[in-house]
This record gives structure tokens, sequence and C-alpha cells, in this order.
């Protein structure tokens, strides 16, 4: 399937929305993506069941801190860096480029390099949606390797990285992030079709334009968008359920860059909504309480959004006195499994609680 230009600006809007607050903001990605798109002959989306088994597919994205990716911009180079060096790794073309996460600027990153390179992009992601940690990508659950790793950065600085333990994995391309001024470009989990097929998250990228055409269609229509997105987002199965939490300001903000991390925690004061509710990040929304009660928490997804337009607020640009609304979205079901949720679950980020899923933590209220 080919992808239009016009279809770009909804990809961004569905990655941002679907990066639960991180993966990076997409607008640079989105200008980088349009710039390649006329460069090129355009972008070619495959489904992942249209993948040749024996074919090498290479996930990338970026790695670091957020906050970092506002002011220091790409070269345009590092995707396709990256995947020339891979590719002189494991001694072969690569065939095909997916994002190694849906969320934010990362959702949008694979096409950049697709379009130079001449490969399609496959319809499908390592995450469903954005996490901070490597090791969270759901090829690294499912027992599959991190490495050959080539992380690049806009100075040209290339380093590959080799270990047969994703935990460090993640850890050395944190640090070599850090190093690089905080953000970097990293192509990780090189694997087979067939690999893909047994692991990936399938129809994430058509998800994101779904969901971002529903809402460009309300907003034309006068209609009301969050509406449209909830029905968007239940629409496509992947994602069964999608609430509205919360409705307010936000009057509090404490944000930091730390050891490669954005981290932090946001209270939005209640304007529709009684009380209050505080969300912590890191890098993304990681679980979100209602004066004191649990409303939702990770995998599933939490997004702060702009109460009028519903853009997403990705956490790099929450400020004092936004007015908004906090979404939240039942993860894919891959996610939610006992042995996914020790990789990815509240308790893998230090919470003392067992995951809850949002649709039970919230079974009266409705989008």
């Amino acid at each position: 399937m080919r992808i239009e230009r016009s279809a770009l600006p909804d990809l961004a809007f569905g990655a941002a929305f679907l990066g639960s607050g991180g993966g990076g903001d997409p607008y640079y990605s989105l200008l980088l993506a349009e710039a390649a798109f006329e460069r090129s002959d355009g972008f070619e989306l495959v489904s992942l069941d249209d993948v040749a088994d024996d074919a090498l597919l290479a996930p990338c994205g970026w790695v670091g801190a957020p906050t970092v990716s506002v002011e220091k911009l790409p070269n345009g180079r590092e995707a396709v860096d990256g995947l020339r060096r891979l590719e002189t790794l494991m001694g072969r073309r690569i065939d095909a480029v997916l994002p190694i996460e849906i969320g934010g600027s990362n959702g949008l990153a694979p096409f950049i390099a697709a379009a130079e390179m001449g490969v399609p992009v496959v319809d499908c992601d390592g995450m469903g949606r954005a996490f901070p940690e490597s090791q969270m990508a759901i090829f690294n659950i499912r027992g599959l390797s991190a490495c050959p790793s080539v992380v690049t950065a806009a100075c040209g600085a290339l380093s590959v990285i080799e270990t047969d333990d994703n935990n460090k994995h993640e850890r050395i391309a944190r640090a070599l992030s850090v190093a690089l001024g905080g953000i970097a470009h990293m192509v990780e989990y090189p694997l087979s079709g067939a690999q893909a097929k047994a692991t990936a998250i399938p129809g994430s990228i058509s998800t994101a334009i779904a969901i971002g055409k529903a809402v460009r269609e309300a907003r034309a229509a006068q209609g009301d968008p969050f509406e449209a997105l909830a029905a968007a987002v239940e629409a496509t199965g992947l994602y069964p359920h999608c609430r509205v939490l919360f409705d307010g300001k936000i009057v509090d903000l404490e944000r930091e860059t730390r050891g490669g991390f954005s981290v932090g925690k946001v209270t939005v004061e209640g304007l529709k909504s009684p009380g209050h509710m505080t969300i912590e990040f890191q890098n993304e929304n990681l679980v979100a309480w209602h004066d004191g009660v649990l409303r939702a928490m990770v995998p599933d997804l939490i997004t702060i959004m702009d109460s009028e337009t519903a853009d997403t607020i990705t956490t790099e640009r929450l400020k004092y006195g936004q007015r908004v609304k906090v979404v939240a979205a039942a993860a894919p079901a891959q996610l939610r499994d006992a042995v996914a949720l020790s990789f990815v679950g509240p308790e893998a980020f230090g919470y003392e609680t067992s995951f809850i899923p949002v649709e039970h933590l919230n079974p009266e209220t409705r989008s």
C-alpha cells in the first residue's frame, strides 16, 4: 500500500497519541518525512503477513531523553548510516524497516530511511506504544537478541554494540546516547520475517493513521475530537478500550533530565472533573492517580491532550497552565500477558502494585 503525503500528518497525530507521552514529539520527524517523500517515489507500507519469512527486517528509532530532542536536531542521515552499517554486519541487504516503537517521532523515523534506501516499511512495531527502555520491546520479551545494534548521532559518530544480554545492551546504548549529547538513533533487534510474524505488534502504523484521520475529519466537521478519537482507537481492535479520565488544568510540574531519561510528575487540577489527577512519567506517562486512587497504569496508555484540539502534549512539552484532558487506552493484548507484564508492567518501574486494566479501574467512565 502506498502512503500518500497527506497521510503523514495523520500518522504523526496517531503516533503521538500512541506514544503515551513519549517517543519524542513527532513535529521534526514529520518535516523530515515530508521532505523525504518529495525526494523519492513515496512510501510503501506492507502488511506483516506479506513479508517473506526469510526477509531481513530492521527495527529502528531514537534513544535518549525527549527533552533534548526539542533543541538538538537530527542531521537526517542517522537512520540510513545505521542501517547501512547493519547491512555490512549482516552480510546482506535489508529488505524492510519498521519502527521499534509506534509512539511519537519514532513512529515516523523508519519512513525517512526507507525512502532513501528504496525499501518498504512493515505495518507493525516492537512495542505497540512507546516505552523508555530498549529491553521493553516485544522482541526481547519473546527472547530475541537486540544485537548487532548500531547507534548513530548527528555529529556523525557511529558505534556498534555486540552483547548477548539485552539488559546490558540497553545500558550501553543509554550511556552512548548521553555521551552523544542526550539523544541518538539506534538500529536494533534485526530479525527475519518469520520472527517478526511471531512477535511484532501488527497493524500499528495503519492504526495510527486511522486515529489521526478520524480526529482530523471530526475537527473539519466541527465535531467532538475526543469522541472521534475514542471511536477510532476502539475500532482498531488493537486498543479495545479508550477513556477520558480527567479534564482540568496543569497546576504543578516537576521534570528533569536524568540518566538519559526525562523523569517527573505533573498535577492537573479539575475544571470539569472534581479533585486532582497526578501523573508520573519516565519519558512516557506511567501511572495516573485521581485524588490518590489509581486510575491507569503501564502498559496501558496514558496520554495528556489539549482539551480543545485533542493534540497530544508529550512529556517534554508539558507546561504550567495548559488546559488538558487525560485519556487512557488499553494496551495491545501482547503486552498484558504475565510474561510481558514482568518487563513492562508497573512493578517493572518500581511500583508496588500488580497491573489492573484501565477498563477495570474505570468501569463507569466512558470516552
